[in-house]
């Protein structure tokens, strides 16, 4: 099922903690909190934009939902609540941290038609959580995601890349880690540098050095590759598009189409397999993927037929839908 939110962005209120990266206004554009009737008015329109409502949860980001002062978050919740039901929205999807899970409030998240609960792990490293400031720990992560199960809410979790303190083992281990806890869906965040920060501090200090551009999205092509290999859906990879980020960052892997350059980094790596084991002597070759997949077989601007061509490959792109997603096959 194609995933579809109906976001309504709370800002930085009710965390106990300021991480080193964060700077959730800028992140979400949100400049003041929603209200009750706000969340209305969004609701009420979207439902009659939205071709699937029933396929579409009403979706609270950019806070850590569940540390706002309760009666404002019952406020929301209620608001949500009236758009539920048949021929509305199929639920409500929120974030929250994983040491703001308890069995107190999920059975109020239960109660008010929550589907879905996504928590920014962030790293698996108890070293990376505290050089930036997280809060808590892997195994707050570990405990939140069994309650979460327990109570048969829909599992998110959130991750980062390229963090102060984090190398890309680093990462991948928090990849193996998230996938080990069998989330429904997860979120990929490469590390954005946001100024006024203290990772920023740490940038112009030169105490913080982030790795190439293109080192990044090798990685994270990786990460998403193991969690496709896992059955996990990932919904998100990269910052979406926002002129906020574009004005205030400071360094970092901020890209409008950062997934898509991962997806044509995980073709470039498994054709480069293929044509290189299968038709050695080089020369052209038709490679087919899923038929859905084929602008990013293709990578953006022809990226990768010309990383081909320099090669000595001359290769064209066909669509067959028995192909798996982000596999090819040589046709003869």
């Amino acid at each position: 099922m194609k995933h579809s939110n109906i976001s309504v962005f709370i800002p930085h209120i009710g965390c106990p903690h300021m991480c080193s990266f964060c700077d959730q206004r800028t992140i979400s554009g949100a400049q003041h909190a929603p209200t009750g009737d706000e969340v209305r008015e969004i609701c009420r329109r979207a439902l009659g934009e939205v071709r699937e409502p029933e396929n579409t949860e009403i979706a609270f980001f950019g806070g850590s939902f569940t540390a706002i002062p309760r009666d404002y978050m019952l406020e929301l919740l209620e608001a949500a609540q009236e758009f539920l039901g048949e021929g509305r929205f199929r639920g409500i999807r929120c974030s929250t941290r994983p040491d703001c899970i308890d069995r107190e409030v999920l059975e109020l998240l239960k109660r008010y038609g929550v589907t879905a609960i996504e928590l920014g792990a962030q790293s698996m490293s108890d070293e990376v959580l505290e050089a930036n400031e997280r809060g808590h720990t892997a195994d707050d992560v570990v405990k939140a995601c069994g309650l979460i199960r327990e109570y048969g809410f829909e599992l998110g979790l959130q991750m980062m890349t390229g963090l102060y303190k984090s190398s890309p083992a680093d990462d991948m281990d928090t990849a193996v880690k998230i996938a080990a806890l069998r989330p429904d869906t997860v979120r990929i965040y490469p590390v954005v540098v946001l100024k006024g920060t203290r990772l920023a501090e740490l940038f112009y200090k030169g105490e913080y050095r982030p790795a190439p551009f293109d080192d990044m999205v090798e990685l994270c092509a990786e990460i998403m590759s193991l969690f496709t290999e896992k059955g996990i859906r990932v919904i998100k990879c990269g910052l979406h598009a926002s002129e906020f980020v574009e004005q205030d960052m400071a360094a970092g892997y901020y890209h409008p189409a950062f997934r898509e350059l991962c997806e044509a980094a995980l073709y470039r790596r498994n054709m480069l397999r293929i044509l290189t084991t299968e038709l050695p002597c080089k020369g052209s070759a038709v490679l087919a993927v899923n038929s859905r997949c084929i602008s990013k077989a293709v990578g953006q601007k022809k990226s990768n037929i010309e990383y081909f061509r320099k090669r000595g490959y001359d290769v064209s792109i066909v669509g067959d839908d028995s192909v798996p997603v982000y596999e090819c096959k040589l046709r003869r």
